[in-house]
């Protein structure tokens, strides 16, 4: 098709053309801007592609166009205290004497002056100093965390915002992560609070909106647009996927659109997701195959016991591997993920 193509699958990426979560965007908004918000946190899980990246970003975008919201950004990869402390600094235009003298950050999130004659200033101490101005501007932060992993780095930047938020400072924070790297954080002993916290899991997008999505971009009719919102599962990835690879492919067939769909899948995210599976795992996986399938031809086809494989069950629904949409049955929930993954060795 000629002109921009519309789509993208560049992960963090805000594209161009998105699917909405009205209700879970409004869940957020509402909780963190109602007078007396009942949480401070929220928490977004879901497997890899399935939005949520987008949904976090979409939310932070609406606070930030309001005047009373600042909202930072942080790395996980960086030191979480010194980085919000910097930002915290440029948002609220702190003196910048503070930070000529030159830091060394420690692992505990302490700032040392280089010259031991001056009094030694930490970054605690600057996010506080921060926050009094803040509090004065009656302005709210925005915290935003990608792709959240268990590290001391995570436990550290917890335990001091659970701090923050006994000091009643106004600050919010949403993180995102796969469901395995939220459930170890939420249940480390010394974060108990994030266990409390709102979550959010990304399930499938509106099948509706993809169909009139498809429709108005390609200008095909609505069963045309039907088929290939089919193809989707509703999952995020496979929506810009599938319009991508349709964009380019669209005129030359299906079965050019399927080879480049399922090379996008495959190199994007698959096979991320697959080497993340034990042997077990895949193992159920390739006993589901491309259609819903009865619970009890997978236990006699793996040899596996009932209890042992609502374990693996569970954990792949968790993961956002499998559904269960019928009692009995389980199926895939992402959209050729056995077809690409046959090919695959063990």
């Amino acid at each position: 098709m000629s002109g921009s193509n519309p789509f993208t699958i560049t992960f963090g990426k805000q594209p161009n053309t998105q699917i909405n979560r009205y209700e879970d965007i409004d869940i957020i908004l509402s909780t963190f801007t109602s007078e007396n918000p009942v949480s401070q946190t929220f928490l977004i899980e879901g497997i890899r592609g399935s939005g949520k990246t987008v949904l976090m970003t979409t939310v932070a975008a609406k606070l930030g166009a309001n005047k009373d919201w600042a909202v930072i950004n942080l790395n996980p990869a960086m030191d979480l205290i010194s980085s919000l402390a910097l930002r915290l600094n440029d948002a609220c235009g702190t003196a910048p004497e503070l930070l000529s003298k030159g830091f060394n950050v420690s692992a505990a999130g302490f700032g040392l002056g280089i010259n031991p004659a001056e009094k030694t200033t930490d970054y605690i101490g600057l996010i506080d100093k921060c926050f009094k101005k803040i509090i004065k501007t009656k302005k709210k932060v925005l915290i935003t965390i990608d792709e959240v992993i268990n590290d001391d780095n995570m436990k550290i930047f917890a335990s001091q915002f659970q701090i923050m938020v006994r000091q009643d400072y106004p600050v919010f924070l949403i993180m995102t992560g796969l469901h395995e790297n939220i459930f170890e954080i939420q249940n480390n002993p010394s974060l108990t609070f994030l266990l409390r916290s709102p979550k959010i899991v990304t399930g499938p997008l509106s099948i509706v909106q993809i169909i009139q999505q498809y429709e108005d971009i390609f200008k095909i009719d609505e069963q045309k647009a039907e088929e290939l919102a089919g193809l989707t599962y509703g999952y995020a990835f496979a929506f810009q996927a599938l319009g991508v690879a349709y964009w380019n492919h669209g005129k030359e067939g299906m079965k050019a659109v399927l080879a480049e769909y399922d090379g996008l899948l495959d190199d994007f995210v698959y096979k991320k997701i697959w080497s993340s599976l034990s042997g077990r795992e895949r193992d159920i996986v390739r006993a589901i195959g491309g259609a819903e399938t009865k619970t009890g031809d997978i236990l006699k086809n793996l040899s596996m016991t009932a209890s042992t494989f609502s374990k693996y069950r569970d954990l792949l629904i968790d993961k956002g591997i499998i559904i269960s949409e019928k009692y009995g049955h389980v199926s895939l929930a992402l959209p050729r993920f056995y077809e690409i993954t046959k090919r695959y060795k063990r």
